[in-house]
């Protein structure tokens, strides 16, 4: 028998792999992945505002936006060179396809709801917390047409990519170690939260959108509708700041 045979024999008596519990990279690949987060993060707490490599010939907010999307795409290919050695695709964390019209607007009416519900409930936390989101937003928002059209990229980025990471990866991940999946949601939106350095004590309300968001890819048993209303959230944020 050749070793390939062999192999093929000790794979099918341990089973295949659980796609849906097991976790997608060892935890120094999560540190990883976590690391610039955090280092953007703790940049944006710092600078006041989005995390800044202050590119030359670029406006703060330009450099920010362009900062952010270079960061999190990087995270993204991290996460396709742990799914790619376990034989996984990106589609495997996303969980779902639109294969018809019908399909895309189901997951459109479950985004537009979400955020019906959920953001005035997180401007309640706010509220109570006590802090102004004033100046903080105010140092992001877009001034010009051109950051503008910057801002949608980096609203559509910020849908996919922070999805794909906090509900998909890290959801995986923290679910998988802890044996829980409420833990893992849970663990999430903590990551998520703290991955908001700018918003300062703003980051608990954070924290409780990334666990609904978490709870809604659960119960959907797909990142779409999330990826869906995480994007329209930000575009819409940015267009309403850039009009008035």
């Amino acid at each position: 028998m050749s070793s390939s045979s062999v192999m093929a024999s000790v794979d099918m008596a341990r089973g295949p792999i659980d796609t849906t519990s097991d976790p997608i990279a060892p935890w120094w690949h999560t540190v990883l992945v976590l690391l610039p987060i955090a280092v953007g993060s703790g940049a944006g707490y710092y600078q006041h505002g989005l995390p800044n490599a202050n590119l030359p010939g670029m406006s703060s907010r330009l450099s920010g936006y362009f900062t952010v999307i270079a960061g999190e795409w990087l995270v993204i290919l991290m996460i396709w060179l742990a799914l790619r050695r376990r034989g996984l695709s990106i589609g495997s964390l996303v969980a779902g396809r639109w294969q018809t019209l019908g399909n895309f607007f189901r997951d459109l009416g479950l985004a537009l709801g979400f955020m019906v519900v959920v953001i005035p409930a997180v401007a309640v936390v706010m509220h109570l917390l006590g802090a102004k989101t004033d100046s903080a937003v105010a140092n992001i928002l877009p001034k010009t047409w051109f950051e503008l059209a910057v801002w949608l990229g980096l609203s559509a980025t910020g849908g996919f990519c922070e999805e794909l990471i906090f509900r998909g990866y890290l959801t995986r991940q923290f679910g998988a170690w802890t044996g829980s999946r409420a833990f893992g949601i849970v663990l999430q939106g903590v990551a998520f939260g703290l991955a908001h350095g700018y918003y300062g004590k703003l980051m608990l309300a954070i924290m409780l959108h990334g666990c609904l968001l978490g709870l809604l890819a659960y119960w959907r048993k797909s990142l779409l509708p999330g990826i869906l209303a995480h994007g329209l959230q930000d575009a819409l944020g940015g267009v309403v700041g850039f009009f008035s």
